[in-house]
């Protein structure tokens, strides 16, 4: 499991309590909603590939995703050969 830590200015942080009752909670459930749409992304890819492959498909979500063979995005960004298969992400 990871942690992270974000630091806000006085600004920041008073324009996010003018739209939520917990900076906090906001900062934890954008984050958390933001892993399950690339988790679904993930699993989804892996699924099309395995059926494409003829492989079985097992496990949760979570376990799909630990076992896909997936590039980091700063590998992608590294990489210079361009993965033809690999969508541009608009979130970045």
């Amino acid at each position: 499991m990871s942690n992270y830590t974000v630091t806000l200015t006085d600004a920041q942080k008073k324009a996010l309590e003018h739209v939520t009752v917990s900076v906090q909670e906001w900062i934890e459930n954008f984050v958390h909603a933001r892993c399950q749409i690339a988790i679904e992304d993930i699993v989804n890819k892996e699924i099309q590939r395995k059926l494409a492959a003829g492989e079985t498909i097992s496990g949760t979500k979570e376990d799909i995703v630990m076992a896909a063979d997936i590039k980091t995005l700063a590998e992608i960004h590294s990489d210079p050969t361009p993965d033809i298969y690999q969508e541009p992400n608009p979130f970045v």
